[in-house]
């Protein structure tokens, strides 16, 4: 538009404005890529020292680790053409990798696992589309992990007595929990850990901040004391101390008590991470809300939980990943996690001196668990 006669102390009325068609937008002036790579990585003296090192570094270290990794590397074959050959075996991690997955459990009833870890993938797939985010979500994981455990565990009284499925968890026989191993224990480690003490850290950070000193004065002392000590300890007392105090005849399940601890330690730290939510929030959205009649309750689980929630994701995916993490401490109290079936395959006569690869391997798998969580 062009103003071709304007007087500022005129009425609107008689300004005149000249119509013209709209202007095509102005060129591009984004430079081409290698201009762009220039200036960020040779731009200035800084930047080109910099770049320059680290080129020297790889093609200082790269050509001998493909060398190991991939050009010398035996991907089939035993022990003896891995040292003959001299790089990698990764046909040890070939050999190994069921052993990784299931751990101790029986052979011939590794379809139950197998199973296991198919739904678990299934549900996790259909929990990411946030378009099937609804209370029904809730009760299929719990119909899930309970079939999960009663396939990994054998019968269960409970559902055994159901018209339809019930001679289906009858025939199963029980596996002991301490033949679990691998990927199953890890993932049941971390999924039941984290899903459990998900609400009860929120509970928690809540029941600190709350004006009832009874109730606060719990939830310092349960945060403090777990934050205090480290996880190694409680898996001590879970599983060498608890069972002192429990009452003749009664005895817990090795791996449900380090379940437990693990449940613990994870709800105080997400309770802290929820509370640095809680207290980011503005004091007026709580008086937003009281304004508005809203209950405590109300108050809480529409104004002030979802922005909590919200503001602390990284960290809460931040804590998602130690926990996850944490779980090859469990080695300790003789399960076999999956960081320890490899330590316990290195055993193996048949192929000793093959650490490198093992805990590369263990790497790689780590890595892409942590890096999917922190990337959805």
């Amino acid at each position: 538009m062009n103003v071709a006669a304007f007087n500022p102390k005129a009425p609107a009325a008689y300004i005149r404005m000249d119509e013209h068609p709209d202007l095509p937008p102005p060129a591009s002036v984004k430079p081409s890529w290698p201009v762009q790579i220039f200036r960020a990585y040779l731009g200035t003296p800084a930047n080109a020292v910099i770049t320059i090192g680290c080129v020297l570094v790889l093609a200082w270290l790269l050509p001998a680790l493909l060398n190991w990794a991939v050009f010398k590397a035996t991907w089939t074959g035993n022990a003896e053409t891995c040292r003959a050959n001299g790089g990698a075996c990764w046909s040890f991690v070939r050999e190994k990798f069921w052993f990784s997955v299931f751990g101790l459990y029986p052979f011939e009833m590794r379809w139950r696992p197998a199973v296991v870890l198919l739904l678990f993938a299934a549900m996790v797939a259909i929990s990411m589309q946030r378009s099937l985010w609804s209370g029904k979500l809730v009760y299929a994981w719990v119909a899930a992990l309970v079939v999960m455990w009663t396939l990994m565990g054998g019968s269960v009284p409970v559902l055994s007595s159901l018209p339809v499925v019930g001679p289906l968890f009858q025939v199963l026989p029980t596996v002991q929990t301490r033949l679990w191993g691998g990927w199953l224990v890890t993932i049941f480690l971390a999924v039941f850990g984290l899903a459990m003490a998900y609400p009860i850290g929120i509970v928690l950070a809540l029941g600190r901040r709350s004006d009832r000193t009874f109730v606060r004065l719990v939830c310092v002392i349960w945060i403090e004391f777990i934050r205090g000590v480290p996880l190694i300890s409680l898996l001590f007392i879970g599983t060498f101390i608890v069972p002192l105090f429990m009452p003749t005849g009664v005895e817990l399940d090795r791996f449900f008590r380090a379940q437990i601890a693990f449940i613990m330690f994870a709800a105080a730290y997400m309770a802290e991470v929820f509370r640095g939510g809680l207290q980011a929030i503005p004091k007026g959205q709580y008086e937003g809300a009281d304004s508005l009649g809203l209950s405590y309750t109300q108050k809480i689980r529409l104004v002030v939980l979802p922005q909590a929630l919200k503001i602390t994701i990284p960290a809460q995916v931040n804590t998602f990943i130690g926990l996850f993490k944490d779980t090859t401490l469990v080695l300790i109290i003789g399960i076999f996690d999956f960081f320890t079936t490899l330590r316990s395959a290195l055993g193996d006569a048949n192929w000793l001196g093959f650490a490198t690869e093992a805990y590369v391997y263990a790497a790689v798998v780590y890595f892409i668990c942590c890096y999917g969580m922190s990337r959805y």
